[in-house]
């Protein structure tokens, strides 16, 4: 059911703590750590507690969690000091796009230049 844990899903697994990840954030809502494979010297994965797909499934079910998500993000920029230099906040929607784990989230990036259009 849509909001509830996924057994199969790596995000909700690190959630549940039956996943390590080196948190750097935690609110009542979301949970914020450091992505594995990092695209910049900051790379920080913002993840709502509740499990919906994709950023738009979020946005339609429950739009109060993504507005937390997207504030976490500014929270994560401040505590990395990446915040008055510049930071990207990213939503990948579909394979097409390319989201690899269906549990919605962001990327938080920065510590470099970040070219504009994205590759």
């Amino acid at each position: 059911m849509a909001g509830e844990p996924q057994a199969d899903c790596l995000f909700c697994k690190i959630v549940a703590r039956e996943v390590p990840a080196t948190i750097v954030r935690e609110t009542e809502t979301t949970v914020a750590f450091r992505d594995i494979n990092p695209q910049a010297p900051t790379h920080v994965l913002v993840i709502p507690k509740v499990h919906y797909p994709n950023a738009a499934s979020l946005a339609a079910a429950e739009p109060q969690v993504i507005a937390d998500i997207l504030g976490e993000s500014r929270e994560v920029a401040a505590a990395e000091q990446i915040e008055d230099t510049g930071y990207r906040v990213v939503f990948n929607t579909g394979a097409g796009a390319g989201q690899t784990v269906f549990h919605a989230h962001l990327h938080v990036l920065g510590g470099r230049g970040l070219q504009w259009p994205p590759g």
